[in-house]
């Protein structure tokens, strides 16, 4: 399973238990974030680590900036299009919120 599909099932399992999404967004207050996420993945079965998000995340931005603009330097810098992480506490913080409604 890709990292993205990995965290929009934790997004999933957050929007209907509470008590997960507050661990979730909790990580962002550990000294180790990513580590922190990653394990809480690991308690609900699945695999992974750190680099899978920081490697994902500019995977993704790299292939989006050389489909812009023919890929050249120019093209516009998208802040935080390349951190998973962020994008992903985003999406929980999104869901809190809205009562876990969205």
């Amino acid at each position: 399973m890709e990292t993205g599909e990995i965290l929009m099932d934790l997004a999933a399992l957050a929007k209907k238990d509470p008590c997960l999404r507050q661990r979730l967004l909790a990580t962002a207050d550990d000294p180790h974030p990513l580590a922190a996420l990653c394990r809480i993945a690991g308690e609900k079965g699945y695999e992974l680590c750190e680099m899978d998000l920081i490697t994902a995340g500019e995977s993704y931005y790299a292939a989006m900036r050389r489909s812009t603009n023919g890929g050249g330097e120019n093209s516009p810098l998208l802040a935080g299009e390349d951190d998973y992480y962020e994008l992903f506490l985003a999406e929980l913080r999104a869901q809190e919120e809205q009562g876990g409604a969205l």
